[in-house]
């Protein structure tokens, strides 16, 4: 059996609004390999951002535990947690989430800035993905100056300079045109190619096709567990 990237189990959820509760997710339990490529689907409202949350640290279940690498990172402190995020997960949003007073260069630099890679290091690894990504000649150009392809491949570029295990993507074709976002699809499966775990969370059923595993959500459960034919019977 693979090696697990992530196991969740007994994972539960729940805000509250006013006076009554939201059951955002319902004991879920999920066992992902490492180097797995995987889509998370359902309707809005069926626990799909909630799981990303919880996946990328941004959120902490009410019960249950999340072990990513063998680590209950349930356990861990704030701070703890922020430094696995940088080092461990790369995230892609369909807003693409760049700062605006940063070059594309400074874009990407800058999760190695908050880890307190050194400058040399910074330069070259910069360097390496703006050649990877077609963006040389948009280096100097900050985001509103580049065009939503070009951001987003600005925004994959970030989320992988720090060599993540797993890349979270949320909608990431939502504001691009097809070919476009064919493109930056094709991208992040290249990386998933090389070994890093894929998630992501879509509304696009054409999208979520593509993927070797489909986990369904439905009212902060998981409906179903589906492999693609050919990874069966693989």
């Amino acid at each position: 059996m693979a090696t697990a990237l992530i196991e969740l189990v007994g994972i539960e959820r729940t805000f509250h609004r006013g006076d009554s509760e939201v059951h955002a997710l319902r004991h879920l339990n999920v066992r992902i390999a490492a180097g797995e490529y995987v889509a998370v689907m359902g309707p809005s409202g069926s626990g799909k951002s909630t799981l990303l949350n919880l996946l990328g640290l941004l959120d902490r279940p009410d019960a249950g535990s999340y072990h990513l690498e063998g680590r209950d990172v349930t356990t861990l402190s704030a701070d703890q947690q922020a430094h696995v995020r940088s080092a461990r997960i790369g995230f892609v949003f369909q807003s693409f989430h760049l700062v605006p007073r940063l070059t594309a260069a400074e874009n990407i630099a800058l999760p190695m800035v908050l880890a307190g890679v050194a400058p040399a290091e910074r330069a070259l690894r910069v360097a390496r993905a703006l050649r990877d990504y077609g963006l040389e000649n948009r280096a100097d150009h900050r985001p509103e100056q580049l065009s939503g392809g070009q951001r987003q491949r600005v925004a994959i570029a970030r989320a992988t300079i720090m060599r993540p295990a797993l890349i979270l993507a949320d909608e990431p074709t939502g504001n691009l045109d097809r070919a476009t976002g064919e493109d930056v699809i094709r991208l992040l499966e290249e990386l998933n190619r090389g070994g890093v775990t894929l998630i992501v969370v879509t509304h696009d059923g054409g999208l979520g096709a593509r993927a070797h595993r489909q986990l369904l959500m439905e009212d902060g459960a998981l409906h179903d567990d589906r492999w693609r034919r050919a990874e069966l019977s693989a």
